[in-house]
């Protein structure tokens, strides 16, 4: 995710589960498909066989809506701007709904939210660091890697720690997967890594071995910074009734949506807390 796609604030849905209520609406959008953009091999987000969470997701919504979900496959990957990608896709009519997207990005409209995360340490076990912050002493005599164009590339451009760290292009390289960072640790290549919790969670179960820890949205110096985001579902800007009624089924799913995020081990946090 990077950090482009962070910003702005969303649409207010107070009427989504009054305009789900009424009679027949559900029926009068059954026999057409809910298009989905989503990418054909990007797990644990997504992949052609539906076993990402974004597929789940996409399942149940189409299920709560009445209506088949039908995928137009494509990757945002080693696109320059994510906001250039919006304008191929989902702005061009190619679909109706994107599944896991920042809350309150910009030339969409965003649901409400369903879940809370955050970036990350990730460092083995037994190494035992104390990492509080991105001003914890320990990251100065230690390896990092991070995830590039992302809030965690700038906070630690802020403290001159890119210097000697190794960068991964995971959201920009179509081949790429969110378990380099693990395998890169596991061999010592780095000693701890910073990239965002749900692209490694579903990984970490085959890692018992490493830890994840938060990163607070703190500094102990200079203006305060921001690592855990709200994400949610959006849809077209024109799109008023598509993104109320999603936004319902989020409102009235929520255990069964919640549930599909622990399956893929994606915790929920709370700036400054996690579970």
């Amino acid at each position: 995710m990077k950090s482009s796609d962070l910003m702005w604030r969303a649409l207010c849905v107070g009427t989504a589960l009054a305009i789900i209520g009424l009679p027949g609406f559900v029926r009068a959008q059954a026999h057409g498909a809910l298009r989905v953009c989503a990418d054909p091999n990007y797990m644990p987000y997504s992949d052609r066989s539906g076993a990402g969470f974004e597929n789940k997701i996409a399942k149940l919504v189409g299920r709560a809506l009445g209506r088949p979900v039908q995928y137009y496959w494509t990757s945002s990957r080693g696109i320059s701007e994510y906001g250039e990608f919006l304008h191929q896709t989902i702005e061009a009519g190619k679909c109706d709904l994107l599944v896991d997207v920042p809350y309150g990005m910009v030339q969409v409209d965003s649901t409400s939210p369903y879940y809370v995360s955050s970036y990350v340490f990730v460092f083995k076990k037994s190494a035992g660091y104390d990492l509080t912050s991105l001003d914890s002493p320990v990251l100065r005599h230690v390896k990092l890697g991070y995830e590039t164009e992302t809030p965690v590339e700038d906070g630690l451009k802020l403290r001159t720690l890119t210097i000697g760290a190794k960068p991964f292009e995971t959201a920009d390289d179509p081949d790429a997967s969110p378990d380099r960072m693990l395998d890169a640790i596991e061999t010592g290549e780095i000693n701890v890594g910073l990239t965002w919790d749900p692209a490694v969670g579903y990984y970490l179960k085959s890692h018992p071995d490493l830890v994840a820890v938060a990163i607070p949205n703190s500094r102990s110096q200079g203006s305060p910074e921001q690592y855990s985001f709200p994400m949610a579902m959006a849809t077209r800007s024109s799109d008023k009734a598509l993104n109320a009624q999603v936004s319902g089924v989020i409102s009235t799913h929520r255990a069964q949506i919640d549930a599909v995020l622990r399956e893929y081990n994606i915790r929920f946090f709370t700036p400054g807390t996690d579970e």
